[in-house]
């Protein structure tokens, strides 16, 4: 089996930063400086030509995405894993897995997103899963933005929430009406937004795939299915199991 050709080198002097959020007080990692240099991991996505829309239903990512090469996945994910297990007290047995690795480019006009694509979402109700976002382009772009379902006051859909929220979501919908067909960027009646990560070139992000979440976007920056010019992430997502 052939190893993946190294792509970065993680900074050896970046300091995570561990900021607990919410009511619930859930731990975010936040490394800025991440890697000693992002040129070549952004080069793959300017050479890239295979960029594709997400498939509604698979995501709710409003926009284009390609895969990662594998070399910068397992570079990133080598020295993150003893953080991630301290951080999150990760049962010891589990082993570490990548379940989906691209780049991804914002592209979605306000007037084509879906229902649930207008409204902060969650990854999965899986406990161990991660996802961790790495910010490549120069700024300003959208903030990513971790909301609070304010009927049932829950910010991570657990296994355990997560009939009781879609049924309350709903309920809210048929009552109050559908989201205006546009980002949401702030708090609203049905959602508060109550804490947010800065867009940081080369900030790396790291957070339970079961937080309700969404991007700040600003559209006037972000929608861009340009890697040279667009809002480019390298977003890994890995799971425990």
């Amino acid at each position: 089996m052939s190893v993946p050709q190294s792509i970065i080198q993680v900074n050896p002097h970046a300091e995570p930063i561990i900021r607990k959020i919410g009511m619930e007080q859930t731990p975010v990692i936040i490394i800025d400086d991440f890697a000693l240099d992002i040129t070549g991991i952004k080069s793959f996505a300017f050479e890239s030509e295979e960029f594709t829309s997400v498939e509604r239903g698979q995501s709710m990512y409003p926009g284009v995405r390609v895969k990662l090469p594998k070399g910068y996945v397992v570079d990133v994910l080598a020295p993150l894993q003893g953080l991630l297990r301290q951080t999150y007290k990760l049962p010891a047995p589990l082993q570490m897995k990548p379940r989906l690795y691209v780049y991804s480019l914002v592209s979605t006009q306000p007037q084509d997103l879906s229902l649930l694509q207008r409204m902060p979402h969650f990854d999965t109700v899986r406990p161990y899963y991660f996802a961790a976002l790495h910010y490549l382009n120069d700024g300003p772009y959208g903030d990513t933005a971790f909301f609070r379902h304010k009927p049932t006051g829950y910010e991570r859909i657990t296994a355990s929430r997560e009939q009781g929220y879609y049924q309350s979501a709903k309920q809210f919908v048929r009552d109050y009406g559908e989201p205006p067909q546009e980002y949401c960027v702030t708090s609203t009646e049905h959602f508060e937004c109550y804490d947010k990560i800065e867009y940081k070139k080369n900030r790396l992000v790291l957070y339970p795939g079961n937080l309700l979440h969404s991007i700040l976007i600003n559209t006037d920056t972000d929608i861009d299915p340009n890697p040279q010019t667009g809002r480019l992430t390298a977003n890994i997502f890995l799971e425990f199991c």
